[in-house]
């Protein structure tokens, strides 16, 4: 089974991929992981990712392609393809690169919420340097396991509203491209993630 994570930033994609993983036995597959641990490595490349994410804009297709394509030969497992493709030339990229190695997209969920909503959501989130989670309550000064916690440089509220402009532009198109491709559902994102996840399940269950 492979599964695609739609949903604007903040959505909760992330929560509900690291639940997925388990109750599925999938490989999640996070673009904002992947960029990040190349940020992280202090390559040239990482310099010229962390550029562009700080300005809340979208890494090249041919980038991200390559760095995906060497995760879906790394396992055996089905994928959860969490913040991918945010545009309908990576939909079509995508689409080849799984071909090449014999898979197919199962099920593209679309995870949705209102603008204020995210933007309520991700003004207030802080990480943790440590393990990258987020913190589990507004009033915490380190993170449960310990580690400092931060506000990402594309949490501000500029930030958030440029990127939700290009998520509106780019990303939208997407969820048009799936819609009629018989593999497409949407879930209110805008509940617990409990309910969340209660949902997404029901959809995975019938195409099991």
């Amino acid at each position: 089974m492979n599964i695609i994570l739609m949903g604007c930033p903040g959505a909760g994609k992330g929560t509900q991929s690291a639940k997925l993983q388990d109750a599925y036995e999938l490989q999640h597959v996070s673009t904002g992981d992947l960029l990040r641990a190349e940020i992280t490595s202090g390559s040239a490349l990482g310099k010229q990712v962390a550029d562009i994410i700080n300005k809340g804009n979208l890494a090249s297709d041919e980038l991200m392609i390559s760095l995906l394509a060497a995760r879906v030969q790394n396992t055996n497992k089905g994928i959860i393809f969490d913040g991918f493709p945010r545009t309908v030339a990576q939909a079509q990229a995508l689409e080849k690169m799984l071909q090449q190695y014999g898979r197919s997209i199962t099920q593209v969920i679309m995870i949705d919420l209102p603008e204020e909503e995210v933007i309520k959501r991700l003004s207030s989130r802080r990480l943790c340097k440590v393990c990258s989670k987020p913190a589990s309550t507004v009033t915490q000064s380190t993170c449960d396991c310990g580690g400092e916690l931060y506000v990402r440089a594309d949490d501000t509220p500029e930030s958030v509203k440029h990127r939700l402009e290009v998520y509106k532009k780019q990303t939208l198109p997407v969820r048009e491209y799936y819609r009629n491709s018989g593999k497409y559902a949407e879930i209110n994102g805008n509940q617990m993630p409990e309910k969340v996840f209660e949902d997404i399940c029901a959809v995975l269950e019938k195409v099991k």
